[in-house]
Parts: C-alpha cells; sequence; structure tokens
C-alpha cells in the first residue's frame, strides 16, 4: 500500500493576492522584498502637513513575501512600507527605513513628490554616499486601502479584430477645452464619459480608444528638477492603480473610471491602455526611492555592473522581466485591469523590453510575454505591442507571437514618404495590404498590423505637411529632444502660412493620407485631433507640455468642421465595403495591382523609383493613389464598371459625380488626391 505523502514542513498561510485586501479580521498585509530583514507597514493619518503614523510590523516571512492581518483597519487607510535590511548601493541593495513606500500591488494611490531630496535615498553620491536619513513621509505619495469592487456590469462590447478602428488620445488632454463638458468635468474621466465626447467618437467610427498611461504617475527626477511634469505619463508609480489626477472629486479616481469605460462600452466603444511595464517613475540609481528600489532593487530592475540600472528604457531603468516578482506584478496588474474595471486590451509601451530578460537578447517567447499570453484573462482581450526599444537590435517589428498585434512602424514610414514623393512604391503596397510580408509567415492575420501615420510622439497630421523640422524649444531641451526622422514636408513655408495654395496643398495631402490609413487592410489608429486639424506648432515631442500646444482644440474653425467630416465619411466608407476591412490576407486571384496606362502592374513597374501612381483592384472596387504634384489620367481596368465614391481633392470627400464610368475609360487624378471607385454588381 503507497504512504500517505507527508505534510508540507511550513504552514500553509494565505500569502497570495500581494497588496492590501480587507477581510473579516481587518486588512490582509502583502510585499514582496528579497532584500528585507524586517518590514513594517506604516498606517498613515492625519492632513497632510501633520501627518502621523503607526507602524506594525510584518512579522511572517513567506515564499519571499512579508504578510500578516492588521486588526481594525478598513477602507480608505492610507499606508506605506517601511523596510529594513542592508544598504549596498555597489551590489544593488537600497533598504533605507527613512523613506516611506508605495505599495506596488496598491490599487489607489495618493499624493505626489513634494520633496526632491526627501525621496532620494542616499546622501552625497548614489554609489558611494551613505543612505540618507531624512523621512520622506509628507514628501511623497503613499498607498491607500480599497473596498473590493463590484463585478463591472454588462459585457464588453467585443469589437472583432477586422472592424476595430482606434484612437490614441489623452484622458486630460481630450477633453480640457471641450466647451460642451461642465467645467469641471474637462479633462477627467467622467469628461471622456460625456454624451458629446462619445457621440463624436462615434461620428468617426472609433470602435476603441487607446488611452495613453492612466496607471498611476510620478514624474520622474529629471523633470522634478526643473520643475516640469510628465504629462503624457510613461511615468509609472502604481500600475494596479488608476491615476489621481484624472478624476474631478479627488478620492474618486477607481469609481470615475468605471463610470468612463462602462459608459464608452455603453456606446460600443472599447477601452485598450497604454501601460508601461518597461520601467518605472524612479529613475537611474541617481533618482528617487519610492517603491520598487527600496523594497527590492535586485528583483525588480535589471542590474548593471557595480549595482548601476541596466537602461535599455531609455528612461533610466529598466524592470526585469525575467523576474519572477516583476512577471507576477505585470500579470497581476493586467488582469485586475480588465476584471476590476471592465477594460478591453492593452498596448503594451516599448514590448520588446519584455522580451529581453536581464536585458538581454530579445526573445518573443521569453518568460513575462508567454504569461501574458497563456494568461486565462488576458488572453481574451486585445494585446498591442510597441514593438521597439532603446537597444541597438531593438526594432522588432513582426517578431512578437501570435498572441499580438503591433504597432507598425513600417507602415507609417511607408505612407509617409509616398505622400511626401519618397520611397518604393511596391513598400507602400505592401503596407495597403495588410503586411503579409511582416505577419502571415507568423500565422497571424492582417488586423496584426497596427496601421498608424501620426501617433501621440511625433509631429500630428497638420504639422506633418506643414512642418519640415521639430521645433520643441518649448520642452527646455534646447530642441535636442524629439525624433529628426520626422518624413514630413511643408509645401514651401515653415510653419503657418497665409497662402492660400499651400493651404489647400495641405489639407488636401492629409486627406489622401487619413484616407490611406483608413482604407489600408488592417487596423487603422487615428490620433485625436487630427480629425480637427490639431497643430503642436511643429513640436514632435509635446510629452512635458500639459497646455494648449498639447490639448485638443475643439474651438471651431472650417478646416476642423470639413476634415471631421471627411473622415466621418471616408470611415462609414470603410464599414460598408468588406474588402477595406478583410479577416484574411487577400489570395491572388481576390486583388490585382493597375498601371495609370490601365494594364496590370509588372516586375519593371515596382521598381521604378519615380512612381508616384498606383491603382489596387479588388472584389469591392479599386483604390487609386496618386502623390505626384500634378494632375495625372488613369485609365481604368478594362472589364466592370466603376461609380466613384470618394475623392479627397474634394473637402468633404464627396465626388463631383457618381455616375458610373466604364472600364477602360480615362479619368483625371488631381495632385496628392486619393479615389476609390466602387464596383457596380449587374
Amino acid at each position: 500500500m503507497r504512504s500517505r505523502p507527508r505534510a508540507l514542513s511550513w504552514p500553509i498561510v494565505p500569502v497570495f493576492p500581494l497588496g492590501a485586501h480587507v477581510d473579516a479580521d481587518g486588512v490582509r498585509f502583502a510585499v514582496a522584498s528579497t532584500s528585507a530583514d524586517a518590514v513594517e507597514v506604516c498606517l498613515v493619518d492625519g492632513p497632510d502637513g501633520d501627518l502621523t503614523e503607526r507602524r506594525v510590523e510584518l512579522t511572517e516571512h513567506t515564499f519571499g513575501v512579508w504578510h500578516g492581518t492588521v486588526a481594525g483597519v478598513r477602507a480608505g487607510q492610507r499606508y506605506g512600507y517601511r523596510v529594513h535590511g542592508p544598504y549596498r548601493p555597489w551590489d544593488g541593495v537600497r533598504t533605507n527605513p527613512a523613506k516611506i513606500l508605495v505599495d506596488p500591488h496598491a490599487r489607489q494611490i495618493t499624493g505626489r513628490v513634494t520633496d526632491l531630496a526627501a525621496a532620494r535615498g542616499w546622501c552625497d553620491d548614489p554609489m558611494t554616499g551613505p543612505p540618507s536619513t531624512v523621512d520622506s513621509l509628507g514628501s511623497v505619495p503613499l498607498s491607500v486601502v480599497t473596498a473590493p469592487l463590484a463585478v463591472p456590469p454588462g459585457a464588453r462590447p467585443d469589437v472583432p479584430w477586422s472592424e476595430t478602428v482606434i484612437q490614441e488620445l489623452h484622458v486630460r488632454g481630450y477633453t480640457k477645452l471641450h466647451p460642451e463638458v461642465p467645467p469641471q468635468h474637462r479633462g477627467t474621466y467622467l469628461g471622456l464619459a460625456h454624451p458629446a465626447v462619445i457621440e463624436h467618437l462615434r461620428r468617426i467610427g472609433v470602435t476603441a480608444v487607446e488611452l495613453l498611461p492612466v496607471a498611476s504617475i510620478a514624474d520622474e527626477p529629471s523633470l522634478l528638477e526643473r520643475g516640469a511634469t510628465n504629462y503624457w505619463g510613461y511615468s509609472t508609480l502604481g500600475f494596479l492603480a488608476p491615476h489621481a489626477g484624472y478624476a474631478s472629486v479627488p478620492g474618486a479616481e477607481l469609481t470615475e473610471f468605471r463610470t468612463m469605460v462602462d459608459a464608452l462600452h455603453a456606446a460600443g466603444i472599447e477601452v485598450i491602455l497604454d501601460m508601461v511595464p518597461n520601467h518605472t517613475a524612479e529613475g537611474g540609481v541617481g533618482g528617487t526611492t519610492l517603491s520598487y528600489r527600496g523594497l527590492d532593487a535586485r528583483s525588480y530592475y535589471s542590474l548593471g555592473g557595480s549595482g548601476h540600472d541596466a537602461d535599455i528604457t531609455g528612461c533610466g531603468n529598466t524592470l526585469d522581466s525575467g523576474s519572477p516578482t516583476v512577471i507576477r506584478l505585470v500579470c497581476d496588474a493586467l488582469r485586475h485591469w480588465v476584471t476590476a474595471f471592465g477594460v478591453d486590451g492593452f498596448r503594451i509601451d516599448l514590448a520588446s523590453v519584455l522580451g529581453r530578460p536581464r536585458s538581454g537578447a530579445f526573445d518573443p517567447n521569453a518568460s513575462l510575454l508567454t504569461a501574458i499570453a497563456v494568461d486565462p484573462v488576458l488572453s481574451t482581450v486585445k494585446l498591442i505591442a510597441e514593438p521597439w526599444d532603446a537597444t541597438g537590435e531593438g526594432y522588432r517589428v513582426g517578431g512578437f507571437g501570435v498572441a499580438w498585434s503591433e504597432w507598425n512602424g513600417r507602415y507609417r514610414d511607408a505612407v509617409r514618404d509616398f505622400w511626401r514623393g519618397h520611397g518604393r512604391i511596391g513598400e507602400l503596397a505592401s503596407r495597403v495590404t495588410g503586411s503579409s510580408d511582416i505577419y502571415a509567415l507568423s500565422g497571424r492575420r492582417p488586423w496584426a498590423s497596427i496601421n498608424f501615420v501620426t501617433a501621440h510622439d511625433g509631429f500630428t497630421l497638420r504639422d506633418l505637411v506643414s512642418y519640415q523640422g521639430k521645433h520643441n524649444e518649448a520642452n527646455g531641451e534646447n530642441n535636442r529632444d524629439g525624433t529628426d526622422d520626422n518624413r514630413s514636408q511643408n509645401f514651401g513655408a515653415e510653419g503657418e502660412t497665409s497662402s492660400p495654395v499651400i493651404r489647400a496643398r495641405r489639407l488636401a495631402t492629409a486627406r489622401a493620407i487619413l484616407a490611406t490609413l483608413l482604407l489600408s487592410t488592417g487596423t487603422p489608429m487615428l490620433v485625436a485631433g487630427d480629425e480637427r486639424w490639431r497643430t503642436q506648432g511643429g513640436n514632435n515631442n509635446a510629452y512635458c507640455l500639459d497646455d494648449e500646444t498639447s490639448w485638443v482644440d475643439w474651438s471651431d474653425s472650417p478646416e476642423g468642421a470639413e476634415l471631421t467630416a471627411f473622415t466621418a465619411r471616408v470611415a462609414e466608407l470603410r464599414r460598408s465595403y468588406p474588402d477595406l476591412h478583410r479577416d484574411r490576407f487577400f489570395a491572388d486571384t481576390e486583388a490585382s495591382w493597375w498601371h495609370p496606362s490601365g494594364r496590370l502592374m509588372d516586375n519593371g513597374d515596382w521598381h521604378d523609383g519615380g512612381a508616384r501612381t498606383v491603382g489596387l483592384l479588388v472584389n469591392d472596387g479599386l483604390l487609386l493613389l496618386h502623390a505626384g504634384d500634378t494632375a495625372t489620367p488613369y485609365t481604368l481596368p478594362p472589364d466592370g464598371r466603376f461609380r466613384p465614391v470618394l475623392d479627397t481633392s474634394v473637402g468633404d470627400g464627396k465626388p463631383v459625380s457618381t455616375r458610373a464610368l466604364p472600364g477602360g475609360s480615362t479619368i483625371t487624378l488631381p495632385p496628392h488626391s486619393v479615389l476609390f471607385l466602387g464596383l457596380c454588381r449587374p
């Protein structure tokens, strides 16, 4: 007879989940740290400026987790941790009990850094100096105990990928100037939930908003030193907590965020969050000790020699995607946003970092990427990778696994090049038809290509056709920041101009770019305000400008109104023609490319460096793209009849005539134009 297995030699205790959780006995606290000799949970009360603190040691230590229940504590309690242990910066160990630390699993965070010196864990020198003895309580953010959130009501919209149209937007900047949003709700979660805002999104065909970071943000040390802020929010302090600064009522961010998601869902619009699980707000070793560095720097961060941070993000530090502590944190955080708030997906910033355990070589099957892709909750939502990082070989477009869609930078570059009269027409053709050369081999579908021409990082659409170079002086970095590879054009005048000819050319080209984006195979991503003709004055890196430079301008203008109507028309055209939002790549018999002379393109045509005109014939119709500076004749394919449906040379896109044209007819394509002609059925 087989003997019974021996009982485990350690007590079975509730180590997980991590964080602070209310139960019948009080609050159970659990935080991971392998560096600590002792951990205290610090219960903070009182008004700002007169805070009191009660410290309770967590005496249970299991699986590298310090945990315990504190009786009498309830939701709303502010708290932090103090970690006692060695201080060996040359070895990456930086415990310092003078610093009160945010819980990495906190679901609500309050306060901000008000004293940079107090927030630093070191004196004199971060590598050779002694630990700081300045108590940081009152100068740094705190965690807040939260009650369990109810299960989100209703089902998610579950929009098929092939029908998805994304708009990337900033919660604050999108409604800060919106005249129909009540003043107290402008720039907040509730502002984005306003019916007038949602109606605009629906009008222009948006099925998903991709929100710039909304997880709790803290300004990094370099910005604090010069009194600036990280407006974009790519500086995460807490990965599970909604950013408090976007709530209309202090402390109401959890309920207001849920209200926003519910309102968008009711309109059939999905919510995708831009998450930043590649670095934190603490910066490099000379930065702050707000949470991760003081808890367990060696478990959270990828460290180089002599205890320095291995910076492959360009942000001072790098979360180690090979660390079990990081994998658990990231997956717990993403899962929390889905289960507690009902979000529909994630865009992962600098996602190539997640495939580089210990900052090594990229592996699409690395542990963190795999953990996300196979998670029973996360595998059911939309996953988008930004497939690059700050390493020399960080550009990994097409290199992710089958669970991932990707921001397709090659699409952006090809479309920008084509409409400024550069590049190979064969590259454009591959991008317009879904980039099968990038995604088909891995078994992915066309929607794996997130097609975009502009994004938060770079020129707006208006600036793309108005500026030859960047103008980032307002950022305070002497115009050194931001990319110089803009692939833009100004049509003969840098910036704003009163010339009606130049203004008309810019608008015509912008309409052609928007039409190319929305009518390409793949998942289109618009940028908030492009349809309203928004400018940033040539600034292509407005990450620290929380002002009218970055906010969407909702004031009435003829150009903005007309371009909005045009965008709505093209979005409706995309919905109406199945071949314009395909679920699969075109087979050879389903699509053909036509030369302006009325014949099929041949090999020589694809290598013609001066070609600026091409036509794509599919089952639904004929898409014509002409990037030349002058009008040109185009002979239609010989078979069938073609009815004009879209003409971007017209302000609202409506063709002057919709009379059907017989195959073989010759038409004139205006300069910088896109035409779509529907194939008439017998």
